[in-house]
Protein backbone atom coordinates (compact mmCIF):
# COMPACT_ATOMS: atom_id res chain seq x y z
CA UNK A 1 0.00 0.00 0.00
CA UNK A 2 0.95 3.58 -1.03
CA UNK A 3 1.80 6.55 1.62
CA UNK A 4 -0.79 9.57 0.02
CA UNK A 5 0.66 13.02 0.70
CA UNK A 6 -2.97 13.86 1.43
CA UNK A 7 -2.94 11.45 4.16
CA UNK A 8 -0.36 13.03 6.73
CA UNK A 9 -1.13 10.43 9.38
CA UNK A 10 -0.06 7.83 7.01
CA UNK A 11 -3.60 6.02 7.23
CA UNK A 12 -4.18 3.29 4.58
CA UNK A 13 -6.52 4.59 2.79
CA UNK A 14 -9.40 3.09 1.55
CA UNK A 15 -10.78 2.67 -2.17
CA UNK A 16 -14.58 2.86 -2.62
CA UNK A 17 -14.72 -1.06 -3.70
CA UNK A 18 -13.13 -1.38 -0.68
CA UNK A 19 -15.51 0.75 1.59
CA UNK A 20 -18.76 -1.28 -0.32
CA UNK A 21 -16.99 -4.60 1.06
CA UNK A 22 -17.12 -3.60 4.65
CA UNK A 23 -20.06 -2.10 4.66
CA UNK A 24 -21.47 -5.27 3.52
CA UNK A 25 -20.22 -7.30 6.15
CA UNK A 26 -20.95 -4.76 8.60
CA UNK A 27 -24.78 -5.05 7.65
CA UNK A 28 -24.31 -9.23 7.92
CA UNK A 29 -22.69 -8.68 10.91
CA UNK A 30 -25.53 -6.72 12.41
CA UNK A 31 -28.02 -8.92 11.15
CA UNK A 32 -26.35 -12.21 12.87
CA UNK A 33 -26.22 -10.25 16.31
CA UNK A 34 -29.47 -8.78 15.94
CA UNK A 35 -31.24 -12.38 15.13
CA UNK A 36 -29.28 -14.26 17.85
CA UNK A 37 -30.63 -11.47 20.34
CA UNK A 38 -34.27 -12.72 19.33
CA UNK A 39 -35.26 -15.60 21.64
CA UNK A 40 -35.37 -19.53 20.85
CA UNK A 41 -39.84 -19.38 21.29
CA UNK A 42 -39.94 -16.33 18.82
CA UNK A 43 -37.72 -17.84 16.36
CA UNK A 44 -39.67 -21.26 16.34
CA UNK A 45 -43.20 -19.59 16.14
CA UNK A 46 -42.06 -18.01 13.27
CA UNK A 47 -41.06 -20.48 11.44
CA UNK A 48 -43.75 -22.62 12.59
CA UNK A 49 -46.35 -20.71 11.21
CA UNK A 50 -44.90 -19.38 8.03
CA UNK A 51 -45.05 -22.92 8.09
CA UNK A 52 -48.05 -23.84 8.47
CA UNK A 53 -50.35 -24.60 5.10
CA UNK A 54 -52.79 -22.03 4.39
CA UNK A 55 -56.55 -23.32 5.11
CA UNK A 56 -59.73 -22.30 2.50
CA UNK A 57 -62.98 -22.14 4.16
CA UNK A 58 -66.20 -23.86 2.32
CA UNK A 59 -68.88 -21.51 1.88
CA UNK A 60 -71.71 -21.71 4.61
CA UNK A 61 -74.51 -21.23 2.17
CA UNK A 62 -73.20 -23.62 -0.01
CA UNK A 63 -73.11 -26.13 2.81
CA UNK A 64 -76.67 -25.19 3.96
CA UNK A 65 -77.95 -25.79 0.59
CA UNK A 66 -76.27 -28.90 -0.10
CA UNK A 67 -77.88 -30.04 3.28
CA UNK A 68 -81.54 -28.90 2.35
CA UNK A 69 -81.05 -31.15 -1.34
CA UNK A 70 -79.72 -34.47 0.45
CA UNK A 71 -82.75 -33.80 3.06
CA UNK A 72 -85.41 -33.47 0.07
CA UNK A 73 -83.62 -36.61 -1.63
CA UNK A 74 -84.08 -38.80 1.26
CA UNK A 75 -87.89 -37.50 1.97
CA UNK A 76 -88.47 -38.48 -1.04
CA UNK A 77 -87.17 -41.71 -1.89
CA UNK A 78 -89.17 -42.53 2.01
CA UNK A 79 -92.46 -40.93 0.66
CA UNK A 80 -91.62 -43.73 -2.40
CA UNK A 81 -90.72 -46.46 -0.29
CA UNK A 82 -94.45 -46.00 2.09
CA UNK A 83 -96.28 -45.44 -1.11
CA UNK A 84 -95.30 -48.40 -2.86
CA UNK A 85 -95.95 -50.41 0.63
CA UNK A 86 -99.46 -48.83 0.79
CA UNK A 87 -99.87 -50.31 -2.73
CA UNK A 88 -98.81 -53.63 -2.14
CA UNK A 89 -100.72 -53.59 1.21
CA UNK A 90 -104.30 -52.27 -0.45
CA UNK A 91 -103.24 -55.12 -3.58
CA UNK A 92 -103.11 -57.61 -0.71
CA UNK A 93 -106.44 -56.85 0.96
CA UNK A 94 -107.97 -56.50 -2.27
CA UNK A 95 -107.06 -60.26 -3.19
CA UNK A 96 -107.64 -61.67 0.02
CA UNK A 97 -111.17 -60.11 -0.47
CA UNK A 98 -111.52 -61.79 -3.55
CA UNK A 99 -110.76 -64.64 -1.98
CA UNK A 100 -112.68 -64.97 0.66
CA UNK A 101 -115.65 -63.84 -1.60
CA UNK A 102 -114.86 -66.63 -3.48
CA UNK A 103 -114.50 -69.35 -1.10
CA UNK A 104 -117.80 -68.20 0.52
CA UNK A 105 -119.43 -68.46 -3.22
CA UNK A 106 -117.77 -72.01 -3.51
CA UNK A 107 -119.51 -73.19 0.05
CA UNK A 108 -123.22 -71.77 -0.73
CA UNK A 109 -123.08 -73.37 -4.78
CA UNK A 110 -121.45 -76.96 -2.87
CA UNK A 111 -123.92 -76.87 -0.06
CA UNK A 112 -126.78 -76.37 -2.55
CA UNK A 113 -125.51 -78.53 -4.84
CA UNK A 114 -124.83 -81.27 -2.04
CA UNK A 115 -126.99 -84.26 -1.71
CA UNK A 116 -127.82 -86.94 0.34
CA UNK A 117 -129.37 -90.55 -0.58
CA UNK A 118 -132.82 -91.04 0.98
CA UNK A 119 -131.34 -94.32 3.21
CA UNK A 120 -130.03 -94.44 6.52
CA UNK A 121 -126.53 -93.34 5.53
CA UNK A 122 -127.60 -90.26 3.73
CA UNK A 123 -130.20 -89.94 6.42
CA UNK A 124 -127.56 -89.86 9.24
CA UNK A 125 -125.14 -87.51 7.28
CA UNK A 126 -127.91 -85.36 6.25
CA UNK A 127 -127.98 -84.83 10.13
CA UNK A 128 -124.52 -84.76 11.06
CA UNK A 129 -124.52 -81.30 8.73
CA UNK A 130 -127.48 -80.08 10.09
CA UNK A 131 -125.95 -80.71 13.68
CA UNK A 132 -122.58 -79.27 12.77
CA UNK A 133 -124.23 -76.04 11.46
CA UNK A 134 -126.24 -75.92 15.00
CA UNK A 135 -123.46 -76.81 17.00
CA UNK A 136 -124.74 -80.16 18.37
CA UNK A 137 -122.21 -82.82 18.99
CA UNK A 138 -122.37 -86.33 17.79
CA UNK A 139 -120.88 -88.56 15.33
CA UNK A 140 -121.95 -91.10 12.78
CA UNK A 141 -120.99 -94.13 15.24
CA UNK A 142 -122.96 -92.37 17.94
CA UNK A 143 -126.76 -91.55 15.91
CA UNK A 144 -126.34 -95.23 14.09
CA UNK A 145 -125.78 -97.32 17.28
CA UNK A 146 -128.48 -95.48 19.20
CA UNK A 147 -130.87 -95.81 15.78
CA UNK A 148 -130.02 -99.56 15.47
CA UNK A 149 -131.20 -100.26 19.29
CA UNK A 150 -134.03 -97.93 19.02
CA UNK A 151 -135.72 -98.75 15.59
CA UNK A 152 -133.25 -101.28 13.83
CA UNK A 153 -133.16 -97.87 11.06
CA UNK A 154 -136.99 -98.08 10.50
CA UNK A 155 -138.38 -94.30 10.25
CA UNK A 156 -142.22 -95.37 10.95
CA UNK A 157 -141.49 -97.37 13.92
CA UNK A 158 -143.53 -96.44 16.91
CA UNK A 159 -143.97 -97.82 20.38
CA UNK A 160 -147.04 -98.37 21.14
CA UNK A 161 -146.90 -100.48 24.80
CA UNK A 162 -144.62 -98.67 27.11
CA UNK A 163 -145.48 -95.87 29.47
CA UNK A 164 -144.95 -93.21 27.22
CA UNK A 165 -147.78 -94.94 24.36
CA UNK A 166 -150.05 -95.27 27.75
CA UNK A 167 -149.74 -91.39 28.29
CA UNK A 168 -150.65 -91.04 24.63
CA UNK A 169 -147.52 -89.69 23.59
CA UNK A 170 -145.86 -92.89 22.11
CA UNK A 171 -142.29 -92.90 20.97
CA UNK A 172 -141.89 -92.63 17.34
CA UNK A 173 -139.15 -92.48 14.27
CA UNK A 174 -135.70 -93.75 14.04
CA UNK A 175 -134.48 -92.59 17.72
CA UNK A 176 -138.29 -92.82 19.06
CA UNK A 177 -138.68 -89.34 20.29
CA UNK A 178 -142.15 -88.37 22.06
CA UNK A 179 -143.81 -85.62 21.07
CA UNK A 180 -143.77 -82.93 23.82
CA UNK A 181 -139.29 -83.62 23.65
CA UNK A 182 -139.43 -83.89 19.58
CA UNK A 183 -141.32 -80.21 19.85
CA UNK A 184 -138.67 -78.91 22.81
CA UNK A 185 -135.88 -79.58 20.61
CA UNK A 186 -137.04 -79.55 17.07
CA UNK A 187 -133.72 -78.53 15.03
CA UNK A 188 -134.97 -75.11 12.54
CA UNK A 189 -134.70 -76.29 8.79
CA UNK A 190 -135.87 -79.58 9.37
CA UNK A 191 -139.41 -80.81 9.14
CA UNK A 192 -141.88 -81.06 11.87
CA UNK A 193 -142.36 -84.48 11.92
CA UNK A 194 -141.58 -87.43 14.11
CA UNK A 195 -141.50 -89.53 10.99
CA UNK A 196 -139.50 -87.44 9.36
CA UNK A 197 -135.54 -89.03 9.55
CA UNK A 198 -133.68 -85.91 9.43
CA UNK A 199 -136.05 -84.33 11.89
CA UNK A 200 -136.21 -86.99 14.50
CA UNK A 201 -132.45 -87.60 14.55
CA UNK A 202 -131.32 -84.00 14.84
CA UNK A 203 -134.08 -83.53 17.52
CA UNK A 204 -132.98 -86.36 19.35
CA UNK A 205 -129.21 -85.88 19.30
CA UNK A 206 -130.09 -81.95 20.75
CA UNK A 207 -132.12 -83.24 23.90
CA UNK A 208 -129.31 -85.82 24.15
CA UNK A 209 -126.64 -83.16 23.97
CA UNK A 210 -128.56 -81.45 26.82
CA UNK A 211 -129.16 -84.10 29.15
CA UNK A 212 -126.09 -86.50 28.69
CA UNK A 213 -123.43 -84.25 26.70
CA UNK A 214 -123.84 -86.02 23.40
CA UNK A 215 -125.55 -88.85 21.69
CA UNK A 216 -123.03 -90.84 22.03
CA UNK A 217 -122.93 -90.99 25.71
CA UNK A 218 -126.25 -92.63 25.56
CA UNK A 219 -126.15 -96.38 25.52
CA UNK A 220 -129.02 -97.58 26.84
CA UNK A 221 -133.23 -95.79 26.33
CA UNK A 222 -133.37 -92.62 27.08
Amino acid sequence: MSLNAKNPGNRPVLSKAHKLSFAGVAAVGAAAVAFSLVPAEAQTATKTVSAAPVAFSQNPAQTVKASVVDQAADAGKKAAVVAAQQKAAQERAKKEAASRSAKRVAQVKAAAAKSYPNNLDGWIREALDIMKKHKIPGTYHGLHKNIMRESSGNPRAINNWDINAQNGVPSIGLLQVIKPTFDAYHVPGTAWSQYDPVANLTAAANYAADRYGSIDNVNSAY
